[in-house]
């Protein structure tokens, strides 16, 4: 069992909470934890157990696990050998198109912050490349319709 420092929690927890657009007070709210004590964890002066842990990740969304790693409770758990990352998995995905799967890795490697692997890098962009549309749906032209202005009245 690894030994993180409540500030890591507390750091993680702010992340999450923020990310949930909540306020501290909200947040509060929603998993049944008073305020001051809630803050008291987001800045690594507490340590919570299991339970409050619990209540907050149901309040949050999250996976109770995920916080139970970082509250040092659990260990992580490596992936075991042989099962593909995320970048393998998109590159290797039949039913998306060139273009959807450059869509995602480059979604996937904006939230992770790493470098795209070859399999996932080397897809050639379809026709439709400059497609905004990552779904590749068929869009109908914007329409030009025109609007009505207020006129001033003499």
């Amino acid at each position: 069992m690894s030994k993180l420092s409540p500030h890591e929690l507390g750091a993680f927890l702010r992340e999450q909470r923020q990310s949930a657009q909540l306020s501290l007070r909200q947040l509060s709210d929603l998993a049944g934890v008073s305020n001051p004590y809630l803050s008291q964890i987001e800045r690594g002066l507490k340590k919570p157990s299991a339970e409050i842990l619990q209540q907050l990740a149901r309040a949050l969304q999250v996976s109770a696990e995920s916080l139970y790693v970082h509250a040092g409770i659990l260990d992580a758990v490596p992936a075991p050998a042989g099962t593909p990352g995320v970048l393998e998995a998109i590159a290797a995905d039949p039913a998306l198109t060139p273009r959807q799967r450059a869509v995602l890795t480059d979604v996937y490697v904006s939230f992770v912050g790493v470098a795209a692997e070859p399999a996932a890098a080397a897809q050639e962009p379809d026709e439709d490349a400059t497609d905004p549309d990552p779904t590749g749906s068929p869009r109908s032209a914007p329409s030009r319709r025109r609007t009505r202005t207020a006129r001033p009245t003499r």
